[in-house]
């Protein structure tokens, strides 16, 4: 876990931010051993922004194709602040991933709990599936 941290750390300093400066990375481990990194990239019309999660993924795909797993994802802040991938990403991130795949992110500041690792299938409960895997 801490290679995929500092990968997603290399991510977020070329994040994106300059209306929120919240900048963030994340690395995915794929089961074919690779680790793919991405960074969230902001838009003026703020519901155009695409996370650091969903970057990672999408670049994933783009380079080893639709058939790639998940084993592990890394998500981190340059901001000292709690940071669990927000729902969409979840949802997206299930969808590549087995329900015991692990997510790790920062749980607090610093001097608070350093850092979370769950299992998808538990910070994504009831998440929507078409049982299409």
């Amino acid at each position: 876990m801490q290679e995929l941290e500092n990968a997603a750390i290399a991510a977020a300093e070329h994040s994106y931010s300059p209306y929120s400066r919240f900048r963030v990375g994340a690395a995915l481990l794929l089961t074919n051993g690779q680790i793919v990194t991405g960074t969230n990239v902001e838009n003026v019309s703020y519901g155009l922004t695409i996370c650091a999660e969903r970057s990672a993924l999408v670049r994933a795909v783009a380079q080893f194709g639709p058939e790639i797993r998940v084993r592990a994802v890394a998500v981190v802040n340059l901001n000292d602040a709690p940071s669990p991938p927000c729902g969409a990403c979840r949802q997206v991130l299930a969808e590549f991933m087995d329900a015991d795949a692990l997510v790790r992110f920062p749980g607090g500041a610093a001097g608070a709990v350093a850092a979370v690792t769950l299992p998808i299938g538990e910070i994504l409960p009831y998440g929507f599936d078409l049982q299409l895997k």
